[in-house]
């Protein structure tokens, strides 16, 4: 009776894991992050700012949360071919950013490669809009999930953890740039 009741415990929970990892598969394999701000600027005077990684630590929320944080710079001053590597604390980790495009006026596309705390393989675009006497910024970043990826999203949601970073950036790219 004990052995019965033991295989029926066993079952129920090689149901449940079973389950759990086929839902978590059935994840989606892509995840996106997007935010926008509309700032009273030029579309050159924005992307001069983001284009050049000498300039982040003035706007980028995580240089103010790492103010200890190593960066190097390689390759390109700015635009294509710029590299910037960091080393920070937990909540930056260490990783790089190579810029892969920069179209004047609308768009700057970048290689996000995370080495620390977590490997990860991201692209994020900057695309500048004319409007209203401003600019539309739009600031995205892609990924790929992974089955660990997949596993993490059911707890941490990645749109409202990096989501906030992004408006708080825009915020602090705002300011630079209008206050100048």
């Amino acid at each position: 009776m004990q052995g019965k009741k033991s295989m029926t415990i066993l079952i129920v929970v090689v149901l449940l894991v079973a389950g759990l990892v086929v839902f978590v598969a059935s994840r989606p394999d892509q995840f996106r992050v997007e935010r926008s701000a509309l700032i009273q600027a030029p579309p050159a005077a924005l992307q001069a700012q983001i284009e050049d990684f000498h300039q982040w630590p003035h706007w980028s929320p995580w240089a103010r949360r790492a103010p200890a944080m190593q960066v190097d710079y390689e390759g390109a001053e700015r635009g294509v071919g710029a590299i910037q590597r960091w080393v920070g604390n937990k909540e930056v980790g260490k990783g790089s950013a190579t810029i892969l495009e920069s179209e004047p006026g609308q768009r700057v596309l970048i290689q996000l490669e995370f080495l620390e705390p977590f490997r990860a393989s991201n692209l994020a675009v900057f695309r500048f809009q004319p409007e209203g006497g401003g600019t539309r910024v739009n600031w995205s970043m892609t990924g790929h999930n992974g089955f660990i990826g997949k596993a993490m999203g059911l707890v941490f949601n990645m749109d409202k953890m990096v989501g906030g970073d992004f408006e708080q950036g825009l915020q602090q790219l705002r300011m630079r740039v209008e206050e100048s």
